[in-house]
């Protein structure tokens, strides 16, 4: 029987967080899209176990979508313990966990990837429209009666595939395919395994946690009768199918970086012990080894614990069979001296990591000028926890260009931003995360070790890149999609950093909103007209000029909204004036629900009355583009239409 054939938008390789992540957005935004994965099912714990500030953020713009909110344990404060003289570890700090100002959420999320997976599967389930047998839908978007609803992408519900591995995946080179939007110059070769074979492949590789994506084999030797196997065509495949990825093994990218000499211990377990900050995200330096502590769900507690003597394999690396539980257990007990360790209860132990830092040498395939195949992926060290972060939030920044890029709105030239942006931020990544890692895993500093890791050096990296481990701070170049012309028009609010929380008031009823909930993940770009002095003649007279000019068919406004689509199909304007001004709306709003006041809120407590000063903006006001993904894109005058025009010009398709 040959091989079934099939044809989706996009194939997602790999169901860990990023995938699921990935394939939410996507089917969310109505992409005819596929998730497989290797496993025979969905993870019972995992590998990841932090969600960081910006993630939560992220989360949080995915309206009715995935939160991490009110999932506990919460991490508001970090605990550092050094051992100064040498008579054991004793409290020298106790900061705040996330140090980053602006942070809408100032702590951690604690939770296992297993939970973090099954957030995004109910979600993706919870979905509009099922997709059919094998994705077989229609890539045109679908037509309802109701002609001002003939442009919607309706949400499809999806299911991750597995277990089902790939076995090859070819790209066209023909170059008229390439071009084409219709094509699927992607062809990849899926085998649906029997459970035997998939736990066979879902072995780890030495040293890979149990349960993770990472399988020693990709299937390719598998025997699989003939009506298992599918050829899979797909205008776009994204790999996330982690450090040891096949995707990017097929295509033939390599990673670069270092390997080091630290190797750490994981265990999870539920502990008995007199030590008073168990349940604090703490770091632990001592002469017998340093130690991190990150609580969990219930009475869980993770332990990462250094391991000073190596026992290397025949290919020169550490012989992981060596790495037990009981001599991780044994480490961490003479680490928390003069306190009591004991392990009752061990869910999890023995797995060990050494801390490579790699990325691999790009994150897209180079054809035409046209992003083919992409990649999600980055190793490094877990004592930052941002692995998980850092893979999430690269397909947060990919969903809203690939969907932009089916639907025809933007160019396939916008998909190139895609490494520009997150590879930048990937090798800033590495380069903390080396130096992050050789002073947490150095020896400390004592009268027998003056060259050591002292405490104030600790406390300066861990105050200094609050900013970046937390997500806060991640700062995208100017590119065609970041243009910084006018960054003193509001000066506070940085261009190319995501929008900074702040509480606005709802003009039409006094009721409070966080400014980052009206900017929702939903594709669009929002234009946020800050008035200015509305009560001086000529700033109203500025407004009413520039709202003309969007009215013009031929400024961008209009020129790349599809014709016969809702006003708000592409852009949506949100006003927000100062207060004490004018009383009547400005000529802009589409809906009394888009202007917002610059006002304190009824409640005070609520907050509210900061925002121009909070932004830098003046009474002159000015016009901030917000992307999709919620970082700031452009700012420009009222009467910057002009400069929109060309922005918008550089990188979107005409309707």
């Amino acid at each position: 029987m040959p091989a079934v054939e099939s044809k989706v938008d996009v194939l997602i390789i790999g169901a860990g967080p990023a995938g699921l992540m990935c394939a939410h957005g996507l089917a969310k935004a109505g992409v005819n899209v596929r998730i497989i994965d290797k496993r025979p099912s969905k993870v019972a714990a995992g590998q990841a176990d932090g969600i960081q500030p910006r993630t939560i953020e992220v989360l949080q713009l995915w309206a009715r979508g995935p939160t991490a909110q009110g999932r506990k344990p919460d991490a508001h404060g970090c605990i550092l313990q050094s051992c100064p003289d040498g008579s054991g570890i004793q409290r020298s700090d106790r900061l705040p966990d996330v140090t980053a100002p602006t942070a809408r959420f100032p702590f951690e999320v604690t939770l296992h990837q297993g939970a973090i997976e099954n957030i995004f599967r109910d979600a993706m389930r919870a979905l509009g429209k099922p997709t059919a047998p094998n994705g077989a839908c229609p890539r045109e978007f679908e037509k309802r009666s109701d002609a001002n609803d003939q442009f919607s992408w309706p949400p499809r519900s999806i299911e991750v595939e597995q277990p089902v591995v790939p076995t090859s995946i070819s790209l066209s080179t023909d170059a008229a395919e390439l071009a084409s939007r219709d094509s699927y110059p992607v062809t990849v070769h899926l085998k649906k395994l029997s459970e035997a074979e998939a736990q066979r492949l879902s072995r780890p590789v030495a040293g890979a946690p149990p349960n993770s994506n990472e399988a020693a084999a990709d299937g390719s030797n598998v025997q699989i009768e003939e009506e298992r196997e599918e050829i899979v065509r797909a205008k776009y495949v994204v790999g996330c199918d982690g450090a040891h990825s096949w995707t990017r093994a097929q295509m033939g990218w390599k990673m670069e970086g270092e390997h080091t000499d630290y190797v750490w211990g994981v265990v999870d377990t539920i502990p008995d012990t007199d030590f008073p900050d168990i349940r604090n995200r703490t770091a632990i330096h001592s002469d017998n080894g340093s130690c991190m502590i990150v609580p969990r769900e219930g009475d869980l507690v993770r332990l990462y614990v250094q391991l000073a003597e190596i026992e290397l394999g025949g290919t020169g690396r550490m012989d992981r069979s060596k790495m037990t539980p009981e001599k991780i257990m044994d480490v961490a007990k003479r680490s928390f001296q003069p306190f009591r360790l004991e392990f009752p209860r061990l869910l999890t132990g023995g797995r060990s990591t050494s801390l490579d830092s790699v990325l691999p040498r790009t994150f897209r395939h180079r054809n035409a000028s046209l992003l083919q195949a992409m990649l999600v992926g980055h190793t490094h060290s877990p004592k930052a926890g941002q692995g998980m972060n850092a893979s999430m939030n690269d397909t947060h920044n990919l969903i809203w260009k690939l969907t932009q890029v089916l639907r025809g709105w933007a160019s396939p030239d916008l998909l190139k931003t895609y490494e520009l942006e997150r590879r930048k931020y990937a090798q800033d990544l590495i380069e903390f995360d080396r130096k992050f890692s050789a002073l947490f895993s150095g020896k400390a500093q004592s009268a027998a070790n003056m060259d050591g890791v002292s405490h104030q050096q600790f406390v300066s990296v861990f105050q200094t890149f609050g900013g970046f481990t937390s997500g806060i701070g991640i700062h995208y170049a100017p590119s065609a999609i970041v243009e910084t012309r006018h960054q003193s028009l509001a000066s506070k609010l940085i261009i190319g950093q995501r929008l900074i929380p702040q509480t606005i008031i709802r003009t039409a009823d006094a009721r409070p909103f966080e400014i980052q909930d009206l900017i929702p993940s939903d594709i669009r770009y929002k234009l946020i007209v800050f008035a200015g002095n509305t009560k001086d003649v000529t700033q109203k007279a500025r407004i009413q000029q520039f709202a003309d000019e969007l009215d013009k068919p031929e400024r961008f406004y209009k020129k790349y909204t599809p014709a016969g689509a809702q006003v708000d199909t592409v852009f949506e304007i949100i006003v927000v004036r100062p207060p004490a001004t004018t009383r009547t709306f400005p000529p802009l709003r589409t809906h009394w629900s888009k202007v917002f006041m610059d006002d304190e809120a009824v409640q005070s407590r609520l907050g509210g009355g900061r925002l121009y000063e909070t932004y830098g903006i003046g009474p002159e006001g000015c016009v901030a583009v917000v992307r999709p993904d919620g970082y700031i894109g452009n700012v420009v005058p009222l009467d910057g239409v002009d400069e929109l025009d060309s922005w918008f010009g550089g990188f979107m398709a005409s309707a």
